[in-house]
């Protein structure tokens, strides 16, 4: 499962989760603004920035959407 942390005003956030749709990824989305969501994405990742997804399958999580989008491509796309 995929989780991914989002503010959804944010532009990188927005094309991050637009990918992980079009490739298919089982996907968990937190919005940043919800109770709690950003103290837990503090204490999972470390600091406060958006995107940033966990990968619990392969105990994978990063920053930047770029390198997000690439994972996800590399990840599920072979499997559609």
């Amino acid at each position: 499962m995929i989780t991914l942390y989002i503010n959804p005003a944010c532009p990188f956030c927005q094309k991050t989760l637009e990918v992980a749709r079009e490739v298919g990824a089982p996907l968990t989305v937190k919005n940043i603004h919800d109770e709690g969501v950003a103290d837990e994405l503090v204490r999972i990742g470390g600091k406060k920035q958006m995107p940033f997804m966990v990968d619990d399958e392969d105990e994978v999580s990063m920053y930047e959407s770029e390198d997000i989008m690439a994972y996800l491509h590399q990840k599920y796309s072979q499997k559609t």
